[in-house]
């Protein structure tokens, strides 16, 4: 327990404190983690585990009609919203909540870390990462127009795993599950989410969008990661994010 909590803090308090202690001296990108680091990270990654939707005082949406085979997206609302809950120049955190069908599309998280928790619904996640140098057998890079061919960038994909309130949280590192998209899976959900540091373009961390162009095929057994090739792409109109009041409890730091 942190110096001044109680047992009538809340867990996001204690989520909140945590994650500012965690995330004060984070290590640099391609730097090894220290002992301090990986302690406080377990305790963040611990309290996450714990929390659930009604210590955010979010019930559960349910989707709206639409006929058979239509995700109920309605035209004109936002497929994703967020609840800011706070920010420092350390991390941010909030809430994401994706309406039925929705997707947050493949993007990046530059030299940031993060950490991911379903409050309620599920969500599929793909997690990809960069390659900067050759692993595996070679990759030929698809057959582009010159002008798009500085778009392209080899990476592997990670990973792919379903999570819901009953899952530990999705964790991402700058060097490890950095680029990932995420899908609502048979209905409405909300995850909170922790960045850090947070985005700002004026420091280099801003967001892209990516798209999968070719996966290449394993060709030896013992080979789990798949190398793809992704594009940098504008952010796809049909996906962009508004804004609602947290309903929770307040935070202070």
């Amino acid at each position: 327990m942190m110096p001044g909590d109680s047992d009538m803090t809340s867990i996001v308090q204690r989520i909140a404190r945590q994650a500012l202690v965690t995330y004060r001296s984070p290590p640099r990108v391609g730097e090894e983690a220290g002992k301090t680091f990986l302690e406080n990270h377990a305790k963040l990654r611990s309290l996450m585990t714990e929390v659930r939707a009604a210590d955010l005082k979010l019930a559960p949406r349910r989707a709206a009609g639409s006929p058979p085979g239509v995700p109920p997206l309605h035209h004109g609302a936002p497929p994703v919203t967020y609840m800011h809950i706070c920010e420092t120049d350390h991390f941010s955190m909030g809430v994401f909540l994706l309406k039925s069908g929705a997707s947050i599309p493949l993007h990046d998280h530059p030299g940031m870390h993060g950490m991911l928790k379903v409050m309620y619904g599920k969500v599929r996640i793909r997690c990809f990462d960069r390659l900067e140098r050759p692993a595996g057998s070679p990759q030929v890079a698809p057959p582009l127009p010159p002008a798009q061919m500085g778009s392209l960038r080899r990476s592997v994909l990670r990973s792919t795993g379903e999570f819901t309130e009953e899952s530990g949280p999705c964790v991402l590192s700058p060097d490890r599950d950095n680029l990932h998209q995420i899908d609502a899976v048979d209905g409405p959900t909300a995850f909170m989410d922790i960045l850090a540091p947070p985005y700002d373009p004026d420091d280099g961390r801003d967001c892209h969008y990516y798209k999968v162009l070719t996966e290449a095929e394993v060709k030896h057994t013992e080979q789990k990661e798949q190398e793809v090739w992704l594009m940098e792409v504008s952010q796809p109109p049909d996906f962009w994010c508004g804004g609602e009041p947290y309903p929770g409890p307040e935070v202070c730091l």
